[in-house]
């Protein structure tokens, strides 16, 4: 299982490219001369931010990580040539206790389909094999901490929400569900 890992990261951040509604969603961690980006889903993004602060919040606390994170914004854009490595299906975080760090690992979304003996036909996640890919990057509190104020701006980022569904709203506007389809 090849295993892209950078411990720790020079960066490790949170971006996407193109416009509000059509952006696809990365992570990115380098070090030295490595690069490597994944693709991901928002959702999985946003969890991800909530997730980790969870996380510190739990083991974290009492540390100057709330303080430092401040320090260490990262604010530049993702580094160039953006190529993901694998779309992201399947996320692990955790602690280490003796070390005082937090371990993302990012594994890459292989499925296969499977065939019943009714000949059915389902798409299961594959079981980890020796071609299954993954991002495992290890940062200190502090870094864990910006990194996930960078995924909440880069989520909410996006196109603003309907005053009346909450559905995201175009430029051109929508069709809204609570205005009888109405276009707002």
């Amino acid at each position: 299982m090849p295993v892209l890992e950078f411990d720790p990261p020079d960066r490790f951040v949170a971006g996407t490219v193109g416009p509000p509604g059509q952006r696809t969603f990365f992570l990115q961690a380098s070090a030295g001369s490595r690069l490597a980006s994944v693709s991901l889903e928002k959702q999985q993004l946003s969890t991800l931010a909530d997730r980790v602060n969870d996380l510190l919040d739990d083991f974290a606390s009492g540390e100057a990580a709330e303080v430092v994170a401040e320090a260490f914004e990262d604010v530049d854009p993702l580094a160039t040539p953006i190529e993901d490595e694998f779309r992201v299906g399947t996320m692990s975080l955790g602690w280490d206790a003796d070390r005082r760090v937090v371990i993302v690992e990012c594994h890459n979304g292989q499925e296969e389909l499977v065939v019943d003996e009714e000949g059915q036909t389902t798409l299961e996640p594959e079981q980890p094999g020796p071609f299954e890919t993954v991002l495992r990057v290890v940062i200190e509190p502090a870094l864990a901490r910006a990194f996930a104020r960078r995924c909440a701006k880069v989520v909410a980022a996006g196109r603003p929400p309907c005053p009346f569904c909450g559905g995201p709203l175009d430029p051109t506007g929508h069709i809204c569900p609570r205005a009888n389809g109405y276009k707002r």
